[in-house]
């Protein structure tokens, strides 16, 4: 029966008998209390004997703070310890479910503190696995494990909420120790069980723990569970094997948005963008639908490969879907269109978001670092400290990035001081960037004594910051020293050879480049071959210099040598430093015509419509001629061409480029 209460929490003692005549309906308590306190004077059908009958406490006011200071702190709890509510295995249930739903673990400890002093948790077994969960699920690992501990009596239930706990929490290993001493107890694991455990396995590294787990699945049948094979399928995916993966995947007689999450978001973490936009496609023929996880996973492989195209058309189907543009995902789109070369849409983004946090607030910094808007990073940082965002390491980072790639050594100086006043350490990352701050302005002894007054040890990283700026002031003895400290600290990378075999070349000492090629080889070091791709009609084609194999490469080449002949009359010098060869000057300028940015960019000009923006990824940072060819070629043509090598985003308009020659 639907009656109206009179006050939200307490109703008159003798209207509430008559309207419940067996029990209180769902979300409400009983409370025996005196009816004089409770009573309303406007109801003429209050009688004297009411004194002692029941009242409503209802369920929105389970987690009602105590009105005196001299309470329990929670209103249901005092009302229990002065007599006027009677407990109950029920109402202590709901006290604790709703602290473990709304994380309110303080008012959870006051709940268990309340039940070990009344003695009501004793031999009460569901109560405490209760207790256990909810300390679990609030993160507050130590206190489920001290009331695990404490309990004399267990079930499948007290060992999964423990379980469960440690691995969503970021304690695998913890999990996994749970495993044997489950086993050897007599306990046999349910699907949740294993499906926890498979996830703390995934987080571990190698593939041990995961393969053992499979094993028992396949021996007690539990391989057919849509958890457990979702969880199979998301372990095989974080330890980076796809093939046992999609074979998990296979497997599975009935699916889920989970499984297709779990096996799409391991290829996106493995930076294979089109594999993950298949199987996009595929999970919506299968009449699945994409969830806030599946669209997060697919804007970061659209981002890993500078989709932008993809990855407008799947943020318009995320919109056409209805989902809402929460936190997360608003932070992989806004990720996603910075990386994919449109800062301005990644700005639209970050506007667009209602409560941008710490995170949204780097990916912005990056992204304008990246894009060569060193004034607006530093703008926007400045910003984000007024409005009280607490800036992390990644947030001074993206800060040092942005002097460093636009020569702001003033403001370098100041932002990396600023660390200490907000309690940041800088790292390694933080040290490379400072080293590249001071080695682009040409301040390269000034770059070696601050490596040698780190308080930590120079990494083959920070060393090569400083071989980078020795090529590019051409200062061959320091580079000598900075490459020789680099392959001492990592003798694989084939960077800082390649660095200082192009010192070499440059100064025009060829034995010494022959020398470093040679001990490149005996070592088995290879240099990463450069290509330069373009995506065009949702058709990704790949160059790399001189290439011969596209089939309309007759027509690019020709495109080319038409635009180079235009950009040589307003002024382009072919510089044939960057040709690292012993060979004449005409052979070397013919070997800078074809390298594979110029390539791509031929083939835009040739497919592309007239005044459209060119967008061209590069596999390592962009030659210098090619550098300055581009600058050219986007005043020729009158067009953005927007290159993305390893390094940053080059906006070329008018002749000029976004990183202002920091490149």
């Amino acid at each position: 029966m639907n009656m109206p209460l009179r006050n939200s929490t307490l109703f008159n003692a003798a209207v509430i008998r008559k309207i419940l005549v067996r029990s209180p309906p769902s979300g409400f308590a009983t409370i025996h209390a005196p009816a004089a306190p409770f009573s309303d004077s406007n109801d003429s059908e209050v009688e004297d004997g009411d004194a002692a009958s029941f009242c409503v406490f209802q369920d929105k006011d389970l987690l009602r703070k105590s009105q005196s200071d001299g309470g329990t702190g929670l209103y249901a709890l005092d009302l229990i310890q002065r007599g006027s509510l009677v407990p109950d295995y029920n109402l202590y249930s709901k006290l604790l479910k709703e602290c473990t739903r709304l994380g309110k673990v303080e008012q959870g400890r006051i709940v268990h503190a309340h039940l070990v002093d009344s003695h009501f948790l004793d031999n009460h077994l569901v109560l405490q696995n209760i207790i256990v969960n909810m300390y679990a699920k609030c993160g507050c690992l130590d206190d489920a494990r001290r009331m695990f501990d404490e309990m004399p009596t267990k079930d499948m239930v007290t060992w999964t909420a423990l379980i469960a706990g440690f691995s969503q929490n970021n304690r695998p290993r913890d999990a996994l120790l749970l495993f044997p001493q489950m086993l050897r107890l007599g306990f046999q694991p349910n699907h949740f069980t294993l499906s926890s455990l498979l996830k703390a396995s995934g987080s571990e590294h190698g593939l041990d723990p995961g393969t053992q787990l499979h094993a028992f699945c396949l021996k007690y049948g539990y391989q057919s569970s849509v958890y457990v094979g979702s969880a199979l399928v998301d372990m095989y995916a974080r330890c980076g094997h796809m093939d046992a993966a999609q074979l998990a995947f296979d497997g599975m007689p009935t699916k889920s948005e989970v499984s297709w999450n779990a096996l799409i978001s391991g290829h996106a973490r493995k930076g294979e963008g089109e594999h993950v936009l298949h199987l996009l496609w595929k999970m919506q023929r299968k009449n699945f639908q994409p969830t806030h996880f599946t669209y997060s996973s697919v804007f970061s492989a659209c981002a890993s490969i500078g989709a932008l195209e993809q990855g407008k058309w799947v943020h318009a189907h995320m919109i056409k879907s209805g989902l809402k543009l929460i936190a997360f995902i608003g932070n992989t789109l806004l990720d996603m269109y910075a990386k994919a070369g449109s800062i301005d849409d990644a700005k639209r983004v970050f506007d667009r978001l209602v409560k941008p946090d710490v995170v949204s607030w780097n990916t912005m910094l990056t992204g304008c670092a990246q894009h060569g808007l060193g004034k607006e990073t530093l703008d926007r940082f400045e910003q984000m400290l007024r409005i009280g965002i607490e800036p992390n390491e990644i947030s001074f980072l993206c800060v040092l990035t942005a002097c460093s790639h636009s020569g702001l050594l003033d403001e370098g100086l100041y932002y990396f001081e600023l660390m200490k006043n907000y309690k940041v350490e800088p790292d390694v990352p933080h040290y490379v960037t400072f080293v590249d701050l001071l080695g682009r302005v040409g301040l390269l002894d000034r770059a070696e004594r601050f490596i040698r007054e780190m308080p930590i040890e120079p990494t083959a990283a920070v060393w090569g910051a400083l071989l980078g700026a020795c090529r590019m002031h051409k200062n061959m003895e320091l580079g000598v020293y900075a490459a020789e400290r680099a392959f001492e600290l990592d003798p694989h990378d084939s960077g800082p050879r390649m660095l200082l075999s192009n010192i070499y070349a440059s100064a025009g000492r060829w034995r010494d480049v022959a020398k470093v090629r040679k001990m490149m080889k005996e070592s088995g070091v290879k240099k990463q071959p450069a290509c330069s791709w373009v995506e065009i009609e949702n058709a990704v084609h790949l160059f790399v210099a001189n290439d011969e194999t596209h089939p309309q490469m007759k027509e690019i080449r020709g495109k080319w040598e038409e635009i180079s002949g235009k950009i040589k009359e307003i002024g382009y010098v072919p510089d044939t430093s960057h040709v690292l060869l012993f060979v004449d000057q005409q052979e070397r300028e013919e070997k800078l015509q074809y390298h594979s940015e110029k390539l791509a960019l031929a083939f835009a000009l040739l497919n592309t419509p007239t005044g459209s923006p060119i967008r061209i990824k590069k596999n390592i940072r962009v030659c210098g001629d090619c550098h300055a060819a581009i600058k050219f070629v986007s005043k020729v043509v009158d067009r953005e061409i927007i290159v993305r090598d390893t390094n940053r985003f080059h906006h070329f308009r008018d002749g000029s480029c976004s990183c202002g020659d920091y490149w």
